[in-house]
């Protein structure tokens, strides 16, 4: 995997989760007005997985797959499978294709398969997929959302009112800079402005900044330099919103595991006090994450975090805990972890 797809999957899927019904306006607008949005939709990642277990390849893509109902008309539900491609791929249509053949054999309803081509090539828009032999023939088609075609003064106007046009412009700026951190600092501070001007409230403000720092990470002096801005900014609103974001406490949780393991390894001589310390440090970021999150913790969640040894697993489960939308999410996570970490 790429260091550009691993930037931007993540990201996206807890968008796709978090704003369905306002991606869907703004990509496919007319698939959006003609689902009826009172009676719900649910995720079935369990099952796109099993259903498409064998056309992946051993390959991990942004795709979800969600029941949808229709407002009108027959049938009444609907499986969307949404994917989101930020690289080029020329066996993409062969691939949607082969996910929507099983998908279409083990649910019985329909299947409607939409792509988004996140990439900044412009004349890549791979759109059916087809084959022929001997006589036999297969032709698929599939609507599909270019970014590009999404004007910045557009995605400007509607981010007054859809968060998913202002995660866009992210994915943009994250694209343009990716070799230029300062000039990425400077779009991630106008992009946080807006958080401000728009009129939402603490909750979305710190998710969509959860969104926009995961897709433009800057290197630590840039990121100073920022938190900086940030303060000085939520002074002047009087907002103290993402200054006092559970990522900020992240850093502050590490420094002081790596206080105590430098205290430990003082008074006993050994680096194995180092590496408690570390470890200590670490398992109390991961839950005071979650805590300022969603929470009180199930016990058998703080007991599997609480007896992980394994440092470098748990600064991944840190980063999952920030990025995750929900705490069932999270708790995948863990299950997936192989036991020899633990």
């Amino acid at each position: 995997m790429s260091d550009e797809r691993s930037d931007f999957d993540s990201p996206w899927k807890d968008l796709l989760e978090r704003y369905l019904q306002p991606f869907l306006a703004l990509c496919f607008p007319k698939i959006e007005a003609a689902i009826d949005w009172s009676r719900g939709f649910d995720f079935l990642d369990k099952e796109l997985q099993a259903a498409v277990r064998d056309a992946a390849s051993g390959r991990q893509y942004v795709d979800k797959l969600v029941r949808v109902w229709r407002k009108d008309g027959q049938p009444q539900r609907v499986l969307i499978h949404l994917e989101i491609q930020s690289q080029p791929d020329a066996r993409l249509a062969e691939r949607i294709f082969a996910y929507y053949c099983p998908l279409r054999e083990a649910h019985a309803e329909p299947v409607v398969s939409l792509v988004v081509l996140a990439d900044a090539h412009p004349r890549w828009r791979p759109r059916s997929y087809r084959f022929e032999l001997w006589g036999c023939r297969v032709s698929f088609q599939f609507p599909i959302c270019k970014l590009l075609d999404l004007s910045n003064g557009m995605l400007d106007s509607a981010s007054g009112n859809n968060p998913v046009a202002l995660l866009i412009l992210a994915h943009r700026a994250a694209q343009r800079t990716r070799r230029d951190p300062q000039r990425r600092r400077e779009q991630k501070w106008e992009l946080i402005r807006q958080l401000y001007e728009r009129g939402w409230d603490r909750k979305e403000v710190l998710e969509l900044y959860r969104l926009l720092d995961w897709l433009l990470r800057l290197p630590s002096q840039e990121e100073r330099v920022l938190q900086g801005q940030v303060w000085e900014l939520e002074k002047e609103k009087r907002m103290p919103y993402i200054s006092s974001a559970e990522r900020f406490g992240i850093e502050k949780g590490l420094e002081q595991g790596l206080q105590q393991g430098l205290q430990t390894g003082l008074q006993t001589g050994r680096q194995e006090g180092l590496h408690t310390g570390l470890l200590t440090g670490a398992r109390e970021a991961v839950l005071e994450v979650l805590k300022a999150r969603f929470g009180a913790v199930p016990p058998e969640m703080q007991e599997m975090i609480s007896t992980q040894s394994d440092l470098s697993v748990l600064r991944g489960w840190l980063r999952e805990a920030i990025s995750h939308a929900t705490l069932a999410t999270f708790q995948e996570t863990l299950e997936n972890e192989p036991p020899s970490s633990r």
